[in-house]
């Protein structure tokens, strides 16, 4: 009796605040991230720069609401389509920071040279360094990360140790900085002074390729690692 009766009285695993699925999208195969509040079932979608219906799907499946579309930069295969969906589905676009103004303009100009279809679009709410976004009942931290571009920001969400980086940081390597605008050393300092004090068990969710760590690059990344800039 002894043993039903803990194991009726056992807790639940906790549901974790945040959760997250990410979707590649486009030629080029960019990390569009899905995350929901588990608590209210709203959620966002962090770069959805195409293949719509890709994303439309995913998020049919996990039944989760979309309150509004974030984006870390203005480059093509981050936001390209972002405005279509957005006035598709009558939702808000939150981000990037300003700077980024010049990489939308020329969505339509780009998409046409990719092959790719994609427009320019005004967000409703231009990020800066230190503002905050709401999803559900989750708060992210905004932080502007210039260098890949001028306008780049990450989100950050402390209780899950995850931040959304974007082309800022890369397993293994670092974003180009050979774009209008880019800046090599700008890149290293905005990782180094903004990202590495977040802490080193903070993963990271990046633009392209597989997720990983903090700690784990500042041991072996060639571009920013301890070693690499001793």
């Amino acid at each position: 009796m002894s043993n039903v009766t803990s194991s009726m009285n056992a807790q639940k695993p906790i549901e974790p605040p945040l959760k997250a699925v990410i979707i590649p999208v486009t030629p080029l195969q960019q990390n569009c991230t899905l995350f929901w509040c588990t608590e209210t079932n709203k959620g966002a979608l962090v770069d959805p720069g195409g293949d719509l219906d890709k994303l439309k799907d995913a998020v049919a499946k996990t039944g989760v609401q979309l309150e509004k579309l974030l984006v870390t930069h203005g480059h093509l295969d981050h936001c390209g389509q972002t405005g279509i969906l957005a006035k598709e589905l009558g939702l808000k676009i939150e981000g990037p920071h300003e700077e980024d103004r010049f990489w939308i303009a020329q969505l339509d100009d780009d998409g046409k040279r990719w092959g790719m279809h994609a427009e320019s679009f005004e967000p409703d709410r231009w990020l800066h360094d230190g503002d905050t976004v709401t999803v559900g009942n989750l708060t992210l931290d905004v932080i502007h990360c210039p260098g890949h571009t001028p306008g780049h920001v990450v989100f950050y969400h402390g209780p899950s140790r995850l931040a959304i980086v974007g082309d800022v940081l890369f397993q293994g390597s670092i974003g180009r900085t050979d774009f209008p605008r880019g800046n090599h050393q700008q890149l290293i300092d905005s990782i180094t002074q903004k990202l590495w004090p977040l802490g080193n068990d903070v993963t990271f969710i990046p633009g392209h390729g597989p997720t990983s760590q903090f700690g784990h690059e500042r041991k072996t990344n060639g571009y920013v690692s301890d070693y690499a800039l001793s």
